[in-house]
């Protein structure tokens, strides 16, 4: 109840205090289950992480299985941005993190990457998807205030002369006309790499990848 009452609050500026008015307890009370903010915050963050849907192990391609990864560490981390926080810090323990890590690496290791290779690839696609998660928690945050973060880069671009700052103004054209790079041509672009290194065809990553980010 404490876990469920501290993730419909959210993590960002939780407190005990929060928890206890919304259980109907005092302080004091939660004290007997939890030893501290930071221990509360963990719960918190365990409950939050489990609410999202684990990838499952059907014998997907290796691409298709790091995208998958990918996207669940992107949508745990939006849903409940102060969770990042929390992972951050530590605070998300290693036993609610060994078994993910396993099943991923057991995955990969079935189609051909060593122990370390596998680690390496979900690193790498998990950097890239936190990216991503740091970029929309600042956007999201940035239009809360009323703007974006593109639009006052367009007004320094139209406060310059109209020579200046020419590449940031072609940029600027590119993301009003196309919008920004989708997420799974995101993950693309890193898994792409990882394709040529091992000697797969990286244009059969882009498809699979395309299938799997329509479904």
């Amino acid at each position: 109840m404490i876990a469920e009452a501290a993730h419909a609050r959210g993590l960002d500026g939780l407190t005990l205090r929060d928890v206890a008015d919304d259980l109907g307890v005092s302080i004091a009370a939660l004290y007997h289950h939890v030893t501290s903010k930071d221990d509360l915050m963990r719960l918190a963050a365990e409950y939050s992480a489990a609410r999202v849907p684990l990838p499952v192990d059907t014998g997907q391609h290796w691409a298709v299985w790091l995208y998958e990864w990918a996207e669940y560490n992107r949508d745990a981390f939006l849903a409940q941005p102060g969770l990042l926080a929390q992972y951050m810090e530590g605070a998300i323990p290693a036993e609610a993190i060994a078994g993910n890590l396993e099943a991923i690496l057991a995955a990969l290791v079935r189609q051909g990457f060593s122990v370390t290779e596998a680690n390496d690839a979900y690193e790498l696609v998990s950097a890239c998807a936190l990216g991503t998660v740091v970029v929309a928690i600042r956007e999201r945050e940035v239009a809360a205030e009323g703007h974006g973060s593109a639009e006052a880069l367009r007004q320094v671009v139209a406060s310059r002369g109209p020579d200046a700052l020419p590449h940031l103004r072609h940029l600027l054209d590119d993301v009003a006309a196309a919008g920004r790079l989708p997420f799974h041509r995101r993950i693309a672009t890193v898994l792409d790499g990882i394709a040529v290194r091992r000697g797969d065809d990286p244009r059969r990553i882009d498809e699979l990848l395309a299938e799997a980010a329509s479904t």
